[in-house]
């Protein structure tokens, strides 16, 4: 069982995530691979004290990388990504 601070692992801050959080108030965070979407949800509400309407998850998969210096391919690793749209007037104001 995942619980509470355990679930968002970072934020994610890209061009389009800040556009989509300044346009349409949707942020956009890298949680645990095993969480679904009601932790997410309380996760949010209770670490930033926000009222989060809809939750939506993708997960990306890992890429195949080559190492030109040891001249074998690896792997990266995939994560979940979750987007979180907030109510009306919300906003999360990162330090």
């Amino acid at each position: 069982m995942i619980n509470g601070y355990d679930v968002i692992l970072e934020a994610i801050f890209t061009e389009r995530t800040t556009n989509l959080s300044e346009k349409e108030n949707v942020y956009t965070f890298r949680v645990r691979n095993e969480s679904n979407k009601l932790q997410i949800k309380n996760a949010i509400e209770m670490a930033f004290n926000v009222n989060v309407i809809d939750v939506r998850t993708v997960n990306a998969h890992s890429k195949k990388k080559y190492d030109r210096y040891r001249g074998i391919f690896g792997k990266t690793t995939g994560y979940k990504k979750a987007l979180v749209k907030l109510a009306k007037g919300e906003k999360i104001e990162f330090v």
